[in-house]
């Protein structure tokens, strides 16, 4: 595939679209925001790394996940990544974090770009709604990244 490379989420479908060019090279269910929002807007990914340790929240809300894979963040420490805690894709599950199938997570994180040699990493779009026909992106508030 040739041309620029570009992952939207479509919040309303819980899907995520990577296209290189009008290539579609990805589709997956995703989890995101039920305990926070997902913001919708235009980033791109600003550092990938292989596993870490994520935790927040307090009392009932608190969550401290060791190893969570293939993290690619894209606006603040919202990010895209694996989850091994829950197979419930296509519903949201998370704190505003985009949950995959971790083969997904691992097939989008060797494809996707981290930032190199003052570059942007690929660009995410998160979307209130997607039209995969038109590569058309509908965002109602999205934030300034």
């Amino acid at each position: 595939a040739s041309g620029e490379k570009h992952i939207y989420i479509d919040l309303a479908t819980q899907t995520l679209y990577a296209f290189q060019g009008r290539e579609k090279i990805l589709q997956a269910l995703i989890s995101s925001g039920r305990w926070g929002r997902t913001p919708a807007g235009n980033f791109h990914i600003w550092h990938k790394i292989r596993s870490t340790r994520m935790a927040g929240g307090s009392g009932n809300d608190a969550y401290n996940l060791p190893n969570v894979p293939y993290v690619m963040y894209f606006y603040g420490d919202f990010g895209l990544h694996g989850a091994y805690w829950h197979n419930n894709f296509g519903h949201t599950m998370s704190h505003g974090c985009v949950n995959m199938r971790q083969v997904d997570a691992e097939a989008l994180f060797n494809w996707a770009d981290g930032p190199t040699g003052g570059n942007k990493g690929t660009a995410v779009s998160v979307c209130d709604q997607f039209s995969e026909i038109n590569i058309l992106c509908t965002q109602k508030n999205p934030v300034k990244s």
